[in-house]
């Protein structure tokens, strides 16, 4: 029994490793299918920063509820643009917890 757990989480992992040296093995060669307008040039990241410094400093006190969630929601969209840049890797819930029961079944 235990072998036959061993063995099938040895090919799970096998299965993630090969897909991982695959990606990381072409980071250096250029893709077809590589985006290039996910990129931000220093211009564009120097112009999102100085807008968000413009509207921290601004006094809100003043405003209608409408211009505050248009702020809001220009703050979102610039954050969203910040983070397209960079490479995030995110795991579920759902794949913690398989980790977790793999890690207690071996161990």
């Amino acid at each position: 029994m235990k072998k036959t757990i061993f063995i099938v989480c040895l090919m799970i992992f096998s299965l993630g490793i090969s897909a991982a040296s695959a990606i990381t093995a072409d980071k250096g060669k250029p893709i077809a299918s590589d985006k290039k307008e996910n990129k931000l040039s220093e211009a564009e990241i120097m112009q999102m920063t100085q807008r968000v410094e413009e509207i921290r400093d601004m006094d809100k006190s003043d405003l209608t509820y409408t211009e505050k969630r248009d702020l809001r929601i220009e703050l979102n969209g610039i954050k969203e643009d910040m983070r397209k840049d960079g490479t995030v890797v995110y795991l579920s819930a759902g794949t913690i917890i398989v980790i977790v029961l793999i890690l207690i079944l071996l161990l």
